[in-house]
């Protein structure tokens, strides 16, 4: 059995695995559990493995090629046109291992765990937000069933969060205060909670600022790093390629950095 290429449909517990040879003939086709990965991709010869850009792929993708494979992920949907017949696991690895050998695919970078970690701080805190959201909008419906609204925007919500707070308001009964302090509780936790996770992404990016800013030759002492805010520089950081100053990967706004302004931020 001489593989060249597979396509591996990748599961919690069951992967599929589909393996070509050099014509083309199909060699190879057979369920893995998960302990057994690893046992049987070092046993093979080094071949081009194919995986969807899915959950756990790049993990799998950093594992075989520490194998010594050579490993391409691709978007789920630029795969699913070469599945031949219904859906299940056998025919998405034939489809997978059809995919990566099409000359015109487009593949995605294989992320670090430091790039998935970054990635991990925006993907908490985009759930944080829409549970400060929903608690705030279930404050404002709740207190609007007694006659008390107040302006949209924060201070709004300061002043309802103060109605919630006063127990010598008569106009929310004592039953009411105690769900409504609840709500407000989690609101207060949560809170925290961004602000702290925003200090991680502002020292995310100020961390791959002080990386990637070399001076170019032609101004010595000083370099331009191009990033819309410190969200939007530390996601770049989460990119399969890192910034460079002669290739920003983001074209909105102009941060500048001095050699000596390295240690601190201007954000």
């Amino acid at each position: 059995m001489s593989v060249v290429t597979i396509g591996l449909d990748l599961a919690k517990s069951v992967f599929q695995v589909h393996g070509i040879d050099a014509t083309g003939k199909v060699v190879l086709c057979k369920k893995l559990t998960r302990s057994r990965m690893l046992e049987f991709f070092g046993k093979l010869p080094k071949c081009l493995v194919g995986i969807e850009a899915c959950a756990s792929s790049h993990y799998w993708a950093r594992e075989l090629i520490a194998l010594g494979h050579e490993v391409k992920l691709m978007p789920a949907q630029y795969v699913k046109p070469y599945v031949k017949r219904g859906k299940n696991d056998a025919a998405d690895a034939e489809a997978i291992c059809e995919a990566v050998t099409r000359p015109t695919m487009r593949f995605v970078g294989v992320k670090t765990p430091e790039q998935q970690s970054i990635m991990m701080l925006h993907r908490v805190r985009l759930i944080l937000t829409h549970q400060r959201t929903q608690l705030s909008n279930a404050l404002r419906s709740h207190l609007a069933e007694f006659g008390i609204v107040s302006p949209i925007g924060r201070e709004g919500l300061d002043r309802l969060l103060a109605i919630v707070t006063d127990t010598d308001d008569r106009r929310v009964p004592a039953e009411a205060r105690a769900s409504l302090t609840m709500l407000a509780v989690q609101l207060e936790g949560v809170k925290v909670q961004i602000l702290d996770n925003d200090r991680q992404i502002i020292a995310s990016a100020r961390a791959t600022a002080v990386r990637c800013c070399s001076p170019p030759d032609s101004s010595p002492g000083r370099c331009v790093i191009r990033a819309l805010n410190p969200t939007r520089a530390s996601s770049s950081a989460a990119l399969p390629r890192a910034i460079s100053s002669d290739r920003p990967a983001i074209r909105s706004g102009i941060i500048t950095f001095s050699r000596a302004e390295n240690s601190r931020s201007r954000w």
